[in-house]
């Protein structure tokens, strides 16, 4: 440091250390604060576009719950207690639909902007759920199924493209994470209904929550269009102005000359493109013509599938038989300890909501995977010693050690949520450029559900030929998920998503994603100077 700078830090000026220089130094100046009646009107836009992650938690819970019904399987014409292959594939129909409806995601987002997207995919929600609520064969009930799915897919990249466009970037982190928090929003519910109707006789007792399951699209169809439109998509329809001014009502407190209006208004306008492949919905290129966009696709390609296939659906694969090994055979306790399960898995997922700006993306999802090793290893140690393969199926022996797993499928839960679920939808959206976001995030939407497709039919075969020796695997595969994370995850955070450019453009994007900038702070209010600490 120069005499000259140790002379400014001894005349009471602040040092701060942070990502990037503009956006902190924006910050201090403006000073936004999160408790303001034009912030809460934001809140408002991020609620309603979350909503739609609720639609996926709902089904995510329902299914799982509605399928030990006795009233389901005898209406169906289902084993009563035991699967079948037609079981399976009432579950991989949302999945497939999901799949189908992931090509249409993009340009259904790009078409006239994410609120319409929101809105299109609320409708097809809305017109499975009526088919599967009002079906008598499972014919139609799969049919309800593929259109939820389809549905799904559009909202889940419309939704979260919107939310990472529209939040403050002083709190993006935070106010992005929720996104994938919302999930438990319908998760939650999705459990408990159907544990309270799983006493109701006859039909009603499974197409009660079926018909609850369009609550959350009727509520994005009916308020979607009291919210602003993503001042991103405007800039890019050559709708400045407009843009401008959703900017300085909902980031500078009506203020277009705020600072931190100013700096994304002038990054926008000079990242955008007005004649991107986002106006061809035909043309995925963007996707792959340049290393960087190579590389932003390759962050979005790992964080999908590493968010399904980092052992969320393998840890519990023994849940039911632990669950008979610790004394638990009432349908109603199981179907409450699964509620429960995902309140812990709440608390997770808002802690590490909380957290993410503070300690970054990177860290978050080192932490929670390198614990997630750790449980995998506990976990295979108290299958390896407690599941037994009998001609009746695989029992527990002990009852201690039973009420072991289970504590620990919980305590996986925590941290898998706390790490991956406030991730899930964030980190790609923060990795796509604009002009890509649209279908990139309807990418990131088809390579989740092609790993939750290899869930669903591989898994249960997989243990069926390995039993728990089949740990293993996800042990070695969680140490490889951090070692990746490690090498060739960027850091994210404390950037306007215009900004993240520099990042992917440099010759080693994860380093210079480290790099941290000092800035030296006066007393006065001009801006901070900086320079950049290598």
């Amino acid at each position: 440091m120069s005499d000259k700078e140790q002379e400014i830090l001894t005349q009471e000026a602040a040092v701060k250390n942070v990502n990037n220089a503009a956006l902190a130094d924006a910050t201090r100046r403006q000073k936004p604060s999160l408790f303001t009646k034009r912030m809460f009107k934001l809140y408002w836009a991020l609620a309603i576009a979350t909503l739609n992650c609720c639609i996926n938690g709902y089904d995510g819970s329902l299914m799982g719950s509605i399928n030990s019904y006795p009233q389901y399987r005898e209406y169906f014409g289902f084993d009563p207690v035991k699967g079948t292959p037609a079981t399976g594939i009432v579950y991989a129909i949302y999945t497939i639909g999901s799949i189908v409806g992931s090509f249409a995601g993009g340009p259904a987002a790009d078409f006239r902007g994410r609120r319409i997207g929101m809105a299109i995919g609320a409708v097809i929600v809305i017109i499975g759920t009526i088919i599967q609520g009002t079906c008598h064969n499972i014919e139609g009930f799969m049919a309800g199924r593929f259109l939820l799915g389809f549905g799904g897919a559009i909202c889940g990249t419309a939704a979260p493209a919107y939310v990472s466009e529209i939040a403050h970037p002083s709190f993006r982190g935070a106010m992005t994470a929720v996104y994938g928090v919302f999930w438990f929003g319908g998760g939650i519910p999705g459990t408990f209904i159907p544990w309270r109707t799983s006493q109701i006789e006859g039909d009603l007792a499974w197409r009660i929550p079926v018909w609850l399951q369009m609550v959350y699209s009727g509520l994005v169809l009916l308020f979607v269009f009291t919210i602003p439109e993503s001042p991103r998509w405007l800039i890019s329809r050559g709708r400045d102005q407009d843009a401008l001014k959703v900017l300085a009502e909902y980031h500078g407190e009506g203020d277009q000359n705020s600072p931190i209006v100013q700096l994304e208004y002038r990054e926008m306008q000079e990242d955008i493109s007005k004649t991107g492949s986002d106006k061809r919905w035909w043309d995925y290129s963007e996707l792959f013509n340049t290393r960087e966009t190579r590389y932003r696709s390759m962050m979005v390609f790992f964080m999908a599938l590493f968010g399904q296939w980092t052992g969320n659906g393998p840890v519990s694969y023994y849940y039911p038989q632990m669950l008979r090994g610790a004394g638990v055979s009432s349908l109603n306790t199981q179907l409450l300890l699964q509620g429960m399960q995902n309140v812990v898995q709440l608390i997770g997922a808002i802690s590490g909501a909380l957290i993410t700006d503070r300690i970054g993306r990177r860290i978050q999802l080192l932490t929670s995977t390198a614990i997630i090793v750790i449980i995998f290893i506990i976990v295979l140690a108290l299958n390896a010693v407690n599941v037994i393969e009998t001609p009746e199926g695989v029992i527990a022996k002990s009852d201690k050690i039973a009420q072991a797993e289970i504590a620990m499928i919980f305590v996986f839960g925590f941290f898998y949520s706390a790490g991956w679920t406030p991730n899930q939808a964030m980190y790609p959206a923060e990795c796509l450029r604009y002009e890509s976001r649209g279908k990139g995030m309807a990418m990131n939407f088809f390579i989740m559900n092609v790993a939750s497709f290899y869930n669903t039919f591989v898994t249960g075969i997989a243990f069926t030929n390995a039993g728990w020796k089949y740990y293993f695997l996800f042990v070695f595969w969680d140490i490889f998920e951090f070692l990746v994370i490690y090498f060739l995850f960027v850091e994210t955070s404390q950037r306007t998503l215009e900004e993240l450019t520099v990042i992917f453009r440099s010759k080693n994007p994860v380093k210079a994603s480290k790099r941290r900038t000092i800035i030296v702070v006066h007393d006065t209010e001009s801006p901070g100077d900086s320079q950049e600490e290598l």
